[in-house]
């Protein structure tokens, strides 16, 4: 399985609605969230100059790292409420705390 695919949290990837989309009337071309995404979420359109979301179940969940540096401000999500609620339903605070617990070498200070 691809590493970029791998369910977050035991949630698959492909079940949550996570990723990019570029406002086509706004992006000025600039390339910054295509070269700057270690993803490969975004593709480049060289006939338009423009950003294209090509992978977006590689988005990882959470990031908004390239609508920060979107200089036109062309780059959204959808509202991180939507992760929020996928943490309280699949009780993932508790899955959290939980394999704090048992991996303690791996995440102590």
């Amino acid at each position: 399985m691809d590493a970029k695919l791998k369910p977050w949290h035991g949630i698959p990837r492909e079940k949550i609605s996570w990723h990019p989309t570029v406002d086509e009337t706004l992006c000025i071309g600039c390339g910054l969230c295509v070269t700057g995404c270690g993803r490969l979420v975004f593709r480049y359109d060289y006939q338009d100059k423009k950003a294209v979301v090509k992978d977006p179940d590689s988005c990882a969940v959470g990031c908004v790292t390239c609508a920060n540096i979107c200089p036109a401000h062309a780059v959204s999500f959808p509202p991180v409420s939507h992760i929020h609620r996928l943490i309280k339903e699949h009780e993932l605070i508790k899955k959290a705390r939980e394999e704090l617990k048992t991996n303690h070498e791996k995440y102590a200070v």
